[in-house]
């Protein structure tokens, strides 16, 4: 039997479903509502059990020459002292290389793992459920029928939507700053300064280039409209390498934070992966990771059930659901400690900040 398999999505984590269902010998068909030319900006950064993903799914290859590998993690307080630091090659050993990259590098590698072509400016207009299949209305017009759908369009999922899997997603009250500098201060590791319920993140990624993660806990205000004025006023008394950085800014993406957290990912052949399933803070840098594994486990739960495709959809949850959920709960952990007042929160990181920060990935250091 040859499934008839749509996947929603052309990010990072419908390129991943795609490619674990075609690892586990499917050709999905892969749709995406934006055009082709609408390349992702700024950087990513991939932890170990990311890397050990993409080997997985036949990937690791193809990503080895790009971006700068990670092998130490050092946090700073506001003035540029150290509180601590951490072995991110120990803590990974065995697994996989940390490594930061452009996220457009990494995109096109998962693009040459699809196997087929990518229907772009074409969105799902709606998903009807007829006798076990699902039959899906375009807006092109067409009207095609799958037997099983892949919701993998991101945060604000359409597909979630229309099936009734759960509401909006929820704000976290962050606001996140993205930007890439070139020509910066030297930078050989992950560099974190952390200030008052504000943290400035900067690595190396390759090409003599800089990428910068920094974000604010700001409940009750809108996304600025000149976020490169905010980041002045926010990290500009910062230490380290901050003010050298902050000095070659240009251009900066702003977005404000959400979870998705849903009681369940499938209704009959429809299921969500990916941020439409299971979005957190981007704090520990897991959701590139959440969606590989995401990828790689529903491709092999569907080849051990075919032709049952519940059964398939129920495995995959039960797979996954435990470890996204840890990534939550340690995501949450991780924003509590950074918005303790730093009077406390910096001595407490000095003594244990080590042993605290790495029991966050202890849990994703196992296999998938």
């Amino acid at each position: 039997m040859t499934l008839r398999i749509l996947v929603v999505g052309a990010g990072i984590a419908g390129l991943a479903a795609a490619r674990g269902l075609r690892v586990a010998g499917f050709r999905p068909d892969v749709v995406e509502a934006l055009p082709a030319s609408m390349s992702p900006g700024a950087g990513i950064y991939l932890p170990g059990n990311a890397s050990r993903a993409l080997r997985l799914l036949g990937l690791d290859v193809p990503l080895r020459p790009l971006g700068d590998l990670i092998f130490r993690q050092v946090f700073l307080d506001s003035r540029g002292r150290e509180l601590f630091e951490m072995d991110v090659a120990g803590l990974w050993a065995g697994v996989g290389e940390s490594r930061a990259l452009s996220r457009a590098d990494l995109q096109q590698v998962l693009l040459t793992g699809v196997g087929g072509e990518v229907r772009y400016e074409t969105e799902v207009r709606d998903v009807q459920i007829i006798e076990g299949a699902a039959k899906v209305e375009f807006s092109t017009g067409a009207i095609a029928e799958y037997d099983l759908v892949v919701g993998a369009d991101g945060r604000k999922s359409t597909i979630r939507d229309k099936i009734g899997l759960g509401g909006p997603a929820t704000p976290t009250g962050q606001i996140v700053y993205r930007a890439v500098v070139s020509g910066g201060p030297p930078l050989t590791d992950w560099t974190a300064v952390l200030g008052r319920r504000a943290q400035f993140v900067a690595m190396p990624m390759g090409g003599r280039k800089i990428y910068c993660y920094a974000d604010e806990t700001a409940p009750e205000t809108p996304a600025p409209a000149d976020p490169s004025e905010r980041m002045q006023e926010v990290f500009g008394e910062f230490g380290g390498p901050i003010p050298a950085i902050l000095e070659r800014i240009e251009k900066v993406s702003v977005a404000r934070t959400d979870e998705v957290v849903l009681p369940a990912w499938s209704r009959g052949p429809v299921v969500l992966v990916g941020d439409a399933a299971h979005a957190t803070a981007p704090t520990l840098a897991q959701g590139a990771a959440m969606s590989f594994e995401d990828g790689w486990v529903l491709g092999q739960e569907l080849r051990r059930a075919e032709p049952d495709i519940p059964a398939a959809l129920r495995a995959y949850e039960e797979r996954r659901r435990p470890r996204c959920s840890e990534v939550r709960d340690r995501t949450r952990e991780r924003d509590r400690t950074r918005d303790v007042p730093p009077t406390l929160r910096d001595p407490m990181l000095r003594r244990r900040g080590l042993r605290i920060f790495t029991d966050h990935y202890k849990g994703l250091v196992t296999p998938v």
